[in-house]
């Protein structure tokens, strides 16, 4: 008779093993989002992502805690980005190969603020109630703040802004109610030569437009948190943190095209930038999670 003893000891060992090791190799497929240790990028599986999904996340970058309610971002460099936060009157500079602030640049009290664009040496920063901040000289210790009230007030609730370097002025869309119309959002121009806005939209949302089938009603077909310029095409993206989406308008204000941006990626988006290759990023407050800059690209349509 044979002893099957030994064969047994070897099966309790080794079966435990394989399934660990299994176990494992799962779990390291999965995308890690602690965020613990040096290294807070991540980088994602383009062949794990949501077939439904308008857009796909190439790279992310975790915010400190400073900006976890980071509500605009503009593109410095390579590897900065000019942030904001809706509670602080602070420009924050963001390094993103070594995930940590570099600088904090105080320019104002506590606000609402929600949009910022860099204007070579001027940082300008939108609050909520319309009022626009120029930090001048933002990297020198002998910078300068200024302040400019525009037309838009509190109720328009803006968040949006972006540097129109072609006309030489930021534009500003509207969140809220605009206050010429019920059937379009206006984006409003402020002219960087006098420092004033224009009383009229230079570009309208048209709000009863059919790309907006989906919308129950025409003033919540979308609600801007930001806007950028594309560097190459002049296209004028919109995005909206509300119910997720993106919408692109042709230089001259024609709507082209709209992006759902669904899925855990995309919590809340309030802030757009491009760098001038073309590349798009986008931040999401952190909510019950983490702030965030992911860099997206959209599928073709």
């Amino acid at each position: 008779m044979i002893d099957k003893t030994p064969i047994k000891i070897i099966a309790l060992i080794v079966i435990p093993l394989a399934l660990a090791v299994a176990f494992r190799v799962y779990k390291g497929g999965k995308d890690d989002k602690s965020g613990k240790g040096s290294e807070k990028s991540e980088k994602t599986d383009l062949l794990d992502v949501d077939k439904d999904q308008d857009a796909k996340v190439l790279i992310s970058w975790i915010l400190p805690n400073e900006l976890h309610e980071v509500s605009g971002i503009a593109w410095l460099d390579a590897d900065h980005f000019a942030c904001v936060q809706d509670e602080a009157g602070t420009v924050y500079l963001y390094n993103t190969r070594q995930n940590k602030i570099d600088k904090e640049i105080p320019f104002g009290p506590k606000g609402d603020y929600e949009g910022v664009a860099v204007v070579g040496n001027t940082i300008y920063v939108l609050r909520a109630d319309g009022v626009i901040f120029g930090v001048e000289n933002y990297s020198s210790d002998q910078r300068k703040v200024k302040m400019y009230t525009t037309t838009l007030a509190k109720k328009q609730d803006s968040e949006s802004l972006a540097y129109d370097k072609k006309n030489n002025r930021l534009l500003v869309a509207v969140k809220a109610a605009d206050p010429g119309s019920q059937d379009y959002k206006g984006i409003y121009a402020f002219n960087l030569g006098t420092k004033t806005m224009s009383e009229t939209p230079v570009y309208k949302i048209d709000l009863n437009h059919s790309i907006f089938e989906d919308a129950k009603k025409a003033k919540n077909a979308i609600n801007p948190s930001d806007i950028d310029i594309h560097p190459k095409t002049g296209e004028i993206y919109v995005l909206e943190g509300t119910k997720p989406k993106l919408l692109i308008m042709s230089a001259q204000g024609v709507i082209r095209s709209l992006y759902k941006l669904k899925g855990p990626d995309f919590p809340q988006p309030e802030g757009l930038s491009f760098g001038p290759d073309g590349k798009m990023y986008i931040s999401n407050e952190g909510g019950d999670g983490e702030g965030n800059i992911l860099q997206v690209e959209l599928k073709n349509k």
